[in-house]
């Protein structure tokens, strides 16, 4: 069942055998993921979690099974987004209220420009499917000068620390040309995107609660980060670029008839930079991994590049950049693999475990290029709230690939690798030491 080397001694807990050795939360529960769904998927695929709801008088369920996960995210309606509850809130709440006023931009840009799933479809068709959406080929010139950069930085190493010299600073590049962000404030705008997913690598349980001196910590830093964007805001309404910024201040918004705040563009950007960076570097860095676990792959890529497509979308599948999360709410009573789950529960939806259900997939641990319907897995969601920005991470891990394959005859680990995750809901490496097999002598 083990598609990967794991070092379990890096965890706490024990590696599962049975339903009661499975924990998906605890601190280094990472380890042991994969190990643990497919005990879930046999003997408990929907999993109660005892007064962990949306209050403490209601329940927490974990869906493991791709058909329950996939109905759910299909229906924003019959099961809403939990977030609404946020949005429900602000509306009712003065603006110059501290509650208002501490929310993050995309919060309250959520309020006025997609409060609905009629307005939030016309929010992603109009404003962002034309930049990190279907559009997103409008970025490939960019995206590969990108590559072709970190890889002259790379010319003269046989061995490399992968995630920050290629997997992190690739989309963190790619997502500051986008919005029109100068490359040089990159360390400064990763300090800003760490502290957006602080939640998801720091928070507990399957809310991803932070203490109460991480979230002011967070808030915070998130101040200084809103800060920043709206002064870009001001500057682009003077003088626009080619950049999404500039267009989001320029356009009309056929769905309100009217053009965006400032506010409303500094909401769209804090989604577009939360969603845009940790993703696609997880992907990056654990297709990696299988490569240098499958001897041979590589040149199978090299010598057919139209297989590149299908690696990318079954390294997501197989290693789920985001695991789960706890986003849906139940609008009625429920009934999920036999198990009744009452309104008002919180669904943790389970990716990475609906993404190697064996009632869908067969062989679902093995990285098989010749699946059909590929791109059929969980890692973006799925319906009419699938993540906007899939379509401009689907580019940069294919052309990532591309240009590695042009550059490298293979990769290999190098001797020290201790794949130790880091802590949260995302499957990320810490680091990731890899050999680096140039085509030929680089100079």
């Amino acid at each position: 069942m083990n598609i990967k080397h794991k070092n379990h001694q890096l965890s706490a807990l024990k590696c599962p055998m049975s339903r009661d050795d499975v924990d998906l939360f605890s601190p280094g529960a990472q380890e042991h993921w994969y190990e643990a769904y497919p005990i879930l998927h046999e003997t408990e695929p929907v999993v109660r979690i005892p007064g962990e709801g949306t209050n403490s008088s209601t329940d927490g369920f974990i869906l493991t099974k791709y058909e329950d996960i996939a109905m759910v995210v299909k229906d924003p309606v019959r099961f809403p987004p939990r977030i609404h509850q946020a949005i429900d809130l602000l509306k009712q709440t003065d603006p110059d209220t501290a509650i208002f006023r501490q929310a993050n931009a995309m919060l309250l840009s959520m309020v006025s420009l997609r409060p609905d799933n009629e307005l939030y479809r016309a929010h992603r068709q109009e404003l962002t499917d034309p930049w990190v959406g279907p559009g997103a080929n409008r970025h490939t010139e960019m995206i590969k000068d990108c590559i072709s950069r970190l890889l002259d930085a790379c010319k003269q190493q046989n061995e490399i620390e992968f995630i920050s010299s290629f997997a992190r600073p690739l989309p963190q590049m790619v997502m500051a040309n986008v919005l029109g962000f100068p490359e040089s404030d990159i360390p400064q705008l990763a300090e800003w995107g760490a502290a957006q997913v602080a939640a998801f690598v720091y928070g507990q349980g399957h809310r991803n609660i932070l203490s109460p001196e991480q979230a002011t910590e967070q808030m915070k830093l998130l101040a200084g980060f809103k800060e920043y964007v709206h002064e870009k805001v001001l500057e682009k309404r003077r003088s626009p670029a080619n950049d999404m910024i500039s267009w989001l201040t320029q356009v009309h918004y056929k769905a309100l008839d009217r053009k965006l705040t400032d506010l409303e563009v500094n909401g769209i950007v804090y989604a577009m930079v939360i969603g845009g960076l940790e993703t696609t570097q997880y992907a990056i860095e654990e297709q990696a991994q299988l490569l240098c676990e499958h001897p041979g792959l590589f040149n199978s890529l090299k010598q057919d590049r139209s297989l590149v497509k299908n690696f990318v979308e079954e390294g997501m599948r197989l290693r789920s950049p985001t695991q789960g999360l706890s986003t849906r709410v139940t609008l009625h009573d429920e009934e999920f693999q036999g198990i009744k789950v009452p309104k008002g529960s919180l669904l943790h939806l389970r990716y990475g475990a609906g993404n190697v259900d064996p009632s869908e997939w067969i062989d679902p641990y093995q990285l098989n290029l010749s699946r059909k319907a590929v791109t059929r897995h969980l890692v973006f969601s799925a319906g009419p709230r699938v993540c906007p920005g899939a379509g401009i991470s689907r580019l940069e891990q294919n052309l990532a690939w591309q240009g590695l394959l042009d550059h490298l005859q293979d990769i290999s680990y190098c001797d020290e690798n201790s794949f130790e995750h880091q802590p949260g809901i995302m499957l990320g490496t810490l680091r990731l030491n890899l050999n680096l097999h140039w085509t030929k002598k680089q100079s």
